[in-house]
């Protein structure tokens, strides 16, 4: 797109959550004007964008009619109207990521089949209709059930470890995954620009919340070997390339206790796994994203500082207008750096906000996390 210093681009985002907000924050340097459409009027893009528009992202006259003044639309959810998106590109718009890139990654059904295919290492798993299919594959036993598809931030999943657990059994189209013993879960955010020039971000572990099955908290770079690290470097570089995707992709990973990396699931966004790059590497995952999008050389993915981000939860028991409690002892915390996400309403395991922690001593780094959960409290 040939724009005199990228003056008047106009980005359509559609979804107004967090990451659209984080990445209005980033297009403020590339002087590109953001719209957002949301179905919520007080979503956290509500006050940041350039123009808030009211409409379901899901609808396809809403999308259609959002879109079609614009001149780049992306996403920062994937529960949208690809039809419409199809229409807007036949209309001359540019959609990254591609119409058919987010179709296929929003049924986890046709996610496991594209890594089958393609001969991209993950877990074995048998495709269900409906629960009378699970409870015939009793034998695959124990899995994780997932839902094909509206499953997000730990909703659509859960595990059938025995027969007594399949009276919980999802009545809907859906997988199961064989269960995997793993000895960590790691993410890599890889990023693609119409060029076709690939970047990839260093690993990063994940440590999911024992009850909520969402992120806690991540360490970055993620304490694997030389060995791990360049395998899943190789594996998520694979998967870019056959969707030939444009845009930011978050390949999350199962690395096995005898050294195997089966990649879980993927987002053609940017993610929670690559909150910490804003302030813990040379480009952030938001950055990356516009460039990629925009068709601009990809920035420089190395690390600054060791990092650590603490994803902070509305509290259990607590719904209404969300306060922020000890957010001021954390403030005190040298290396720690608050990202609040807008959100005026709270509400059990909603993500709030998140706290980077930037430290280079790893065991001061664990102090530190552990500090920022005990601290760090969303009431009503």
């Amino acid at each position: 797109m040939q724009k005199p210093f990228y003056q008047d681009i106009k980005l359509g985002i559609i979804g107004g959550g967090q990451l659209g907000r984080m990445l209005i924050q980033s297009s403020v340097d590339f002087n590109i004007h953001p719209y957002v459409l949301d179905a919520d009027e007080s979503s956290p893009c509500r006050y940041s964008a350039f123009q808030f528009v009211h409409g379901d992202p899901t609808n396809y006259e809403d999308v259609i009619k959002f879109g079609k003044d614009l001149d780049i639309i992306t996403i920062e959810i994937e529960n949208v109207n690809t039809d419409a998106l199809i229409k807007l590109q036949k209309m001359g718009k540019e959609v990254y990521p591609q119409p058919e890139v987010i179709k296929l990654i929003q049924d986890k059904r046709t996610q496991k089949n594209f890594y089958k295919k393609h001969g991209i290492p993950t877990s074995e798993f048998i495709l269900t209709d409906n629960k009378a299919d699970v409870e015939k594959n009793i034998d695959f036993l124990p899995a994780v059930q997932k839902l094909g598809k509206a499953g997000y931030d730990g909703r659509g999943v859960q595990k059938l470890l025995s027969a007594s657990d399949l009276s919980k059994a999802f009545d809907a189209p859906s997988l199961l995954e064989k269960f995997v013993d793993f000895e960590k879960e790691i993410s890599v955010i890889t990023a693609r620009n119409s060029q076709g020039e690939i970047a990839v971000y260093p690993v990063v572990e994940l440590v999911f919340h024992p009850e909520y099955n969402l992120v806690e908290y991540l360490f970055a770079p993620a304490k694997i070997s030389k060995e791990i690290e360049e395998k899943a470097f190789a594996i998520a570089r694979k998967v870019v390339e056959k969707l030939e995707i444009v845009g930011l992709l978050a390949v999350e990973m199962f690395l096995t206790k005898t050294g195997e990396i089966l990649v879980n699931e993927v987002a053609p966004r940017p993610h929670n796994s690559g909150h910490h790059t804003i302030k813990a590497n040379y480009t952030s995952q938001f950055e990356q994203h516009l460039r990629a999008i925009l068709g601009l050389p990809l920035g420089n993915t190395g690390t600054l500082k060791q990092a650590a981000m603490v994803n902070i939860l509305g509290e259990e028991g607590h719904s209404g207008i969300a306060i922020y409690k000890g957010i001021e002892e954390v403030l005190k915390i040298e290396g720690a750096y608050p990202h609040l996400y807008g959100k005026k309403f709270t509400k059990p395991k909603r993500k709030m906000g998140h706290i980077t922690i930037i430290e280079d001593d790893f065991e001061k780094l664990i102090q530190k996390v552990n500090k920022v959960k005990e601290t760090i409290k969303v009431v009503a």
